[in-house]
């Protein structure tokens, strides 16, 4: 497959992974932190702040106003250490935002009449990939809000679930399992974005046959303020499944540590089960799908 960022007169880094399309674009160590010592970034611009539209693709929804005033004040202390990244729009002069959303906002909150900008070429799809992999990269993004940018690569621009999790360094599976968050019905999308439940308690649902059925297991997670095992708990009685084990102590912290990384990498509940000598490792899939993604990506095929 052709290289996604033909950019004329911008040499492409080779590594893969995380910020591939980002390396393209901006100058090195221009992302490190938006409060990190000011990046020599070759070919910034003054450009007036009412120039910059939004990037109309960009995935992220919503902003902490407390955050956005506390970068307003820094700006205004400091200025803009990170030059925004824009493209050139269709109107002579006016440009639309690739990356620095919240340097966008926050400047106008400081009052600034214009910004420091690099002009890069871009594409609709650029635009997304970007946006997407900035917020990513900073862990801005809302589950939700993630799975809603995926879907629009799918299916706007027909990348598999592989080549989306290249785009932005995660691993399919992860891809996969976000996606499927915009299956459940709309209460408990709602409770999800408004961080009344984690992804955890919304992929337990997932479980659940109907979008009836998983309704109702949220209500009973929100009355009982069910932690994310207690909801998978919950999930398996529903429907039928007998539990795994009886309850036992909580994990001690180096062995969750080590299921969190493990869960991490994999993109699915990891339980680890040591004994006196050695123990077991049980891996939790929901799906023929998922266990295929799973046995691929152990055995790297």
């Amino acid at each position: 497959m052709a290289s996604p960022f033909p950019l004329r007169g911008v040499k492409m880094n080779k590594k893969t992974g995380l910020g591939k399309g980002l390396d393209a674009l901006i100058p090195a160590g221009e992302f490190a932190s938006e409060t990190s010592a000011p990046p020599a970034a070759a070919g910034a611009t003054q450009v007036p702040i009412g120039d910059i539209r939004p990037n109309p693709l960009q995935p992220r929804t919503y902003m902490d106003d407390v955050e956005l005033a506390e970068l307003a004040a820094s700006i205004r202390e400091n200025g803009i250490i990170q030059p925004l990244i824009v493209t050139q729009a269709e109107q002579p002069g006016q440009y639309t935002l690739i990356a620095g959303e919240r340097r966008l906002r926050a400047s106008r909150m400081a009052g600034l009449s214009s910004v420091p900008v690099i002009v890069r070429e871009a594409s609709e799809q650029q635009r997304l990939e970007l946006a997407l992999i900035e917020n990513v990269q900073r862990a801005d993004l809302t589950p939700l809000e993630a799975a809603e940018a995926y879907r629009h690569l799918a299916e706007n621009f027909n990348l598999s679930h592989e080549v989306i999790a290249t785009r932005v360094g995660k691993s399919r599976v992860t891809i996969t399992n976000t996606l499927r968050l915009l299956k459940l019905p709309a209460a408990v999308r709602q409770a999800l974005a408004e961080a009344r439940i984690t992804e955890g308690h919304a992929r337990a649902l997932l479980a659940l046959p109907n979008a009836q059925a998983q309704s109702a297991a949220l209500q009973s997670i929100l009355k009982h303020d069910l932690n994310v095992r207690q909801a998978e708990e919950l999930v398996r009685k529903l429907t039928g499944k007998k539990p795994e084990r009886p309850s036992k102590p909580a994990a001690a912290p180096e062995i969750a540590a080590l299921e969190d990384r493990l869960r991490g990498r994999l993109g699915t509940r990891v339980t680890l089960n040591p004994r006196r000598k050695g123990g077991t490792v049980v891996i939790h899939y929901y799906s023929d799908e998922e266990l295929d993604i799973l046995v691929n990506r152990i055995l790297g095929e």
